[in-house]
């Protein structure tokens, strides 16, 4: 990822922050409608699964500078996945899920740069989760 992406994912977040439960509840919306068979890995209570979703994307994108620190826990997230029955085939709807997300909580500031730095960002850390 280069300097700017790192940025532009970053300054795009700050933006999510403030709707973090819709933006939550946006994307396991759109995750069990284009991935139903998703759906029975999550608890049927899905209030603390989205606290830790956004969350985890905080502490991933605060810290996607120095990658290098975050790469273990991630790595570590990824066998916990596993664990669960994640296969490398989840992660595509998870990710479009994802982008599909930003663009409606973002709207017009979900700009073509934008969903290649989050499209980069999603596939780099995807890349570490399905090496687990």
């Amino acid at each position: 990822m280069t300097p700017q992406q790192i940025e532009l994912v970053q300054t795009s977040f700050k933006k999510v922050v403030p709707i973090a439960g819709t933006a939550a509840d946006l994307f396991y919306g759109r995750l069990f409608e284009i991935a139903p068979e998703v759906r029975p890995m999550f608890p049927e209570d899905m209030r603390e699964q989205k606290t830790k979703l956004m969350a985890m994307l905080g502490t991933a994108v605060t810290n996607l500078h120095k990658l290098e620190t975050i790469l273990p826990a991630v790595k570590a997230l990824g066998e916990r996945h596993k664990g669960y029955g994640v296969t490398a085939a989840h992660y595509a709807p998870v990710g479009a899920a994802l982008l599909w997300t930003l663009e409606k909580g973002l709207g017009p500031d979900f700009t073509p740069d934008v969903k290649a730095a989050w499209t980069e960002t999603y596939t780099a850390l995807a890349g570490v989760m399905t090496s687990a």
